[in-house]
Parts: C-alpha cells; sequence; structure tokens
C-alpha cells in the first residue's frame, strides 16, 4: 500500500475515533434532553465503530486455509450415488 493512502486511511481511522469520543462525552455529559436524540446519538456511535472495525478488517492481512488459497477442501463432502438404493 502506498505511504499516501496510509496517511489517508489514518486520517479516517483518527477522526472517527474522534467524534466517536465526541459522542460518547456528550451522552455521558449530559448533552441529552430527549429520547429521539439519544437513540440518533447512539445510531452515530455505532456507525463510527462499524466503520472503524471495517476499516481494520481490509487491513489485516487474510488468513490463508492451509496456507493455500485456492485449494479446495474436500474433507466436509458427502458424495451421494445416483440410482437404485442398494438391497
Amino acid at each position: 500500500m502506498l505511504n499516501e493512502e496510509l496517511v489517508v486511511i489514518t486520517r479516517i481511522q483518527k477522526y472517527l475515533k474522534d467524534a466517536y469520543q465526541n459522542v460518547a462525552d456528550a451522552m455521558i455529559g449530559g448533552g441529552i434532553d430527549n429520547m429521539e436524540k439519544y437513540k440518533y446519538m447512539l445510531g452515530q456511535a455505532q456507525a463510527y465503530l462499524i466503520i472503524s472495525q471495517e476499516i481494520s478488517n481490509l487491513l489485516e492481512p487474510k488468513e490463508q486455509a492451509h496456507g493455500k488459497e485456492n485449494e479446495r477442501d474436500d474433507e466436509n463432502i458427502i458424495e451421494f450415488e445416483i440410482g437404485r438404493p442398494k438391497d
């Protein structure tokens, strides 16, 4: 990944963290005067967390099953025979 891309991603992650913290501070500090505002702010906080987690997941290298990405795992496959049942 290019250095410029990492800078942008880092800035986005910092923005999301700061925005989440601002929402949390407002909720804890009594900045909510009705249930509608509480639900809205809770939704904002959840959205910030979900987006942050998705960015982190995209940045992590993906695990490869058994070290081979395109290898098929036939361990859990049941094969059925077509035709008459055996007596």
